[in-house]
């Protein structure tokens, strides 16, 4: 459907997730704002009402009706964390974890990040643009409307800008809408590792050849760095983040995911959008981030997959004022997964989140990490008109069914961005 309004009716529920329009903490995260028997008008690309279905049908003649046939709609997710531009899988790792080779003696070993630089830097634009597509629209299919994606597996000047204009090419070539992140500073590269003074020297590229073409070229609208022993320190990532929002990119930084490295503080002292993993966040972590209303990304399919048994302390974190997000990190190393609904699993199962929780923090929160919670993550008027169609009758089914392809169209600004027609019936 490519008509100018579109009017969605029969809904058993819709899930708003109305409110401020911003970041959600605390108690506020409890409410999705559910409702039942009322449409929504869409406009082009924007919602322009949410009222009573019987009602918007008398008062709308010429619109295109979307029959929801008793399914349940929401807003569309945001996913504002993702690595989704890679070349080869990298499966064997798993099978080393499962062994108890640990994840940073794989990197150790030349694996990890690195295989994916090493394979990267092989593949031409056209290459990684025709791997990155099918990729989000599986994303699209399971409710996504809204996606990150970083660069990162470059870590070259021309690998690095290589990545980044993929991006913008995804952005241009589909509906969905696509936020990119410069991540130069996932790792310093085995070229600069292993001679005297090349840690130094790889920082000095990121910031005096990387960042200055980024930013003339707007290819990103953020910068991340990996903040973790081992990989970037606290004093490098404040001079390479503090160095990148002095030439207009937001600020966001992948933290404490392994072991609480100051990761989070530094977040809340740059005032950072996010702070992305946070599995062994500090209290004085948590503290500065509340403090600050930044934003905590927790990727609960990435310790799933590596096999950890402690996930990132989501109750924690809510109960102090911070608002939590949820992504699902997909990339080829320890999240290979476009099931937006299977991290809303994990929320619930893992996090403890309640359903309601997890619904705020796939959409409203996850909007509020990538600055975009004035547009996007509701279903209100003059929000972005990005919705996704369940095939289920309640909402608290869509953690429910986890793995299961339950998502029957999403659209974003007004566009379809996936159709799919399942045989299975709705619940009458």
């Amino acid at each position: 459907m490519t008509a100018d309004r579109l009017l969605f009716v029969n809904a058993r529920q819709v899930v708003t997730c109305a409110g401020p329009a911003r970041g959600r903490r605390g108690a506020e995260m409890a409410d999705a704002a559910v409702r039942t028997g009322v449409g929504v008008l869409v406009e082009g690309r924007t919602i322009v009402a949410v009222d009573d279905d019987v009602a918007l049908r008398r008062a709308t003649t010429d619109a295109v009706e979307v029959d929801c046939a008793q399914g349940v709609l929401t807003p569309g997710f945001v996913d504002s964390h993702t690595h989704a531009i890679f070349g080869r899988a990298r499966y064997e790792e798993q099978e080393l974890r499962a062994t108890g080779v640990p994840y940073m003696e794989i990197a150790r070993r030349g694996g990890g990040i690195h295989a994916s630089v090493r394979d990267l830097r092989t593949r031409g634009e056209d290459e990684l643009f025709a791997l990155a597509e099918p990729r989000l629209r599986a994303l699209a299919a399971a409710g996504v409307t809204t996606v990150e994606v970083k660069s990162g597996y470059g870590l070259s000047l021309d690998d690095e800008l290589k990545t980044l204009r993929v991006v913008r090419r995804l952005a241009a070539a589909l509906p969905m809408r696509i936020r990119a992140t410069w991540l130069g500073a996932h790792e310093i590269p085995l070229d600069y590792r292993e001679r005297q003074g090349g840690r130094r020297a790889y920082i000095d590229l990121l910031l005096q050849e990387m960042l200055p073409e980024i930013a003339r070229d707007r290819l990103a609208a953020f910068a991340d760095v990996f903040c973790e022993p081992g990989v970037f320190t606290v004093d490098e990532s404040r001079e390479i983040l503090s160095a990148a929002r002095a030439k207009g990119l937001a600020i966001k930084l992948h933290a404490d995911e392994l072991v609480a490295g100051g990761g989070a503080e530094l977040a809340g002292e740059l005032g950072a959008v996010s702070a992305d993993h946070l599995a062994a966040v500090s209290d004085a972590g948590i503290a500065a981030l509340a403090a600050h209303h930044t934003v905590a990304t927790l990727l609960p399919g990435t310790m799933l997959f590596l096999g950890k048994r402690d996930q990132a302390p989501a109750r924690r974190l809510i109960e102090a004022g911070v608002p939590v997000a949820l992504a699902t990190d997909f990339n080829p190393g320890t999240s290979p997964t476009t099931n937006f609904p299977l991290i809303l699993t994990l929320a619930v199962s893992q996090l403890h989140l309640s359903v309601a929780e997890a619904m705020v923090a796939g959409t409203v929160n996850g909007a509020a990490a990538l600055a975009l919670a004035d547009r996007v993550g509701q279903l209100a008027p003059g929000f972005s008109a990005d919705l996704a169609l369940w095939e289920v009758g309640d909402v608290r089914e869509l953690p429910y069914w986890y793995g299961a392809g339950r998502c029957r169209a999403s659209w974003a600004r007004g566009k379809p961005c996936h159709a799919h027609d399942l045989a299975l019936p709705f619940p009458r």
